[in-house]
């Protein structure tokens, strides 16, 4: 597959036989059919159990789920972050990596200084990345610019690799990811650079969906993020925010406030925390790959969030520092291992509720008639097979909108 593909647009029809479990989430539930097939035209489902094509497959009695949505990325960065890494091994925090002048301020000068094509090309590699791991669709952050330059032409990357490449991109302006050296002895110019300057320009750029802040102690603070994501939504920007990751922030209870679409992290949610997001119907996205790559042990309590009601999505969190893994099977994985999650529960959090946090679930997510044909077809037997081969996972053929866009 190349980089640089044109985004698909395929009349043609496509039918797989033989499917041994045909495996599907929606709002409520986990479906498997067993024995049967799937008949795909111009790009989306159109019959399941019935219909025919000169174009097939014989899935030789595989599973074939729907493909991953992974509605948590960091994919535009420039240098890898390798030396905090060695630096955690020693015994190093993310915190106190931080207060020297790494985590997320150390990728700011690379994406400041590079070219856009640069960028475009290291972002398209890392698509192709996310293919072969069975992710179909992505929401991509900005945050790694921190001035108006910037975060522009990473928003313009990640619409052009959207344009160009098979993997569909969701675009989220990030100016609110951390405070950039030249604004640390006085946080609110920059929280009015953000609000006077980057905002309105990021709507008039027309790319970005949604906006996020870092509602964190050490971060932005509560208020601070309120006024972010208030303007956002007065020029049009959806809300979600990184929320409670290493306190209780009262971030969860934002969220609610201004009807955020996502709430994600969440390792220290407290209590009053889960309950406002269950009263507001606010998507959990829990990022257990950064708990993991962090090398900490406190996961985010999928147990509490999903027995209070609350629709729980997984993602990856890729990142360059603390979270630099891109396999969706790898996150049902460790979501099973460490989280207390189902493997039913997992896959839909990996799928449905993925769409449902970036407000696609009408379109993806799930093979039903009508939604767009993002499948995979896997060497595997049954769901269980997923975390149970825990990193080895055998895909065989990834589909986007219904053309074979990755073959093993």
């Amino acid at each position: 597959m190349s980089n640089q593909k044109a985004k698909i647009n395929n009349p043609k029809s496509l039918f797989l036989n033989n499917v041994g479990q045909l495996v599907t989430a929606n709002e409520d539930e986990v479906q498997c059919i067993k024995n049967t097939s799937v008949l795909i035209e111009n790009g989306q489902v159109v019959s399941i159990g019935e219909g025919y094509s000169n174009h097939s497959i014989d899935c030789g009695g595989k599973m074939v789920t729907s493909g991953f949505v992974d509605s948590h990325t960091h994919p535009v960065y420039y240098n890898k972050r390798d030396e905090e890494y060695a630096m955690r091994l020693a015994g190093a925090s993310y915190e106190e990596i931080a207060e020297k002048g790494g985590g997320i301020i150390s990728s700011v000068e690379g994406v400041r200084h590079a070219s856009k094509e640069v960028l475009i090309e290291k972002v398209s590699d890392r698509m192709d990345r996310f293919i072969t791991f069975g992710t179909t669709t992505i929401e991509a952050k900005s945050g790694y610019g921190l001035d108006t330059e910037s975060e522009l032409k990473s928003l313009d990357v990640i619409e052009t690799v959207n344009q160009t490449h098979v993997i569909d991109m969701v675009p989220t302006f990030m100016g609110g990811h951390a405070f950039p050296i030249e604004y640390e002895d006085d946080h609110e110019a920059y929280i009015d650079l953000i609000c006077d300057e980057m905002i309105p320009a990021v709507s008039d750029q027309g790319i970005a969906v949604f906006n996020d802040v870092f509602c964190e102690k050490g971060y932005f603070s509560v208020e601070q993020s309120r006024k972010i994501l208030e303007v956002g939504t007065k020029h049009g920007l959806k809300s979600r925010l990184h929320a409670d990751e290493f306190v209780d922030s009262g971030a969860a209870k934002l969220a609610g406030e201004v009807a955020a679409f996502s709430a994600d992290h969440l390792m220290a949610v407290s209590e009053a925390g889960i309950a406002n997001l269950a009263e507001n119907n606010i998507v959990a996205t829990l990022l257990p790959g950064t708990t993991f790559f962090l090398g900490k042990t406190s996961y985010a309590p999928a147990r509490k969030l999903i027995d209070a009601g609350i629709s729980v999505a997984l993602a990856t969190d890729f990142n360059p520092g603390s979270s630099h893994i891109q396999s969706m099977p790898f996150i049902i994985t460790l979501a099973c291992m460490h989280m207390g999650m189902t493997v039913e529960e997992a896959y839909q959090s990996a799928t449905y509720n993925g769409a449902k946090a970036l407000g696609l679930e009408g379109e993806i997510g799930s093979i039903d008639v009508g939604k767009k044909a993002d499948l995979i077809l896997w060497d595997l037997d049954s769901l269980l097979d997923i975390p149970y081969h825990v990193s080895n996972h055998s895909i065989q053929k990834v589909i986007k909108n219904g053309e074979v866009v990755f073959g093993a």
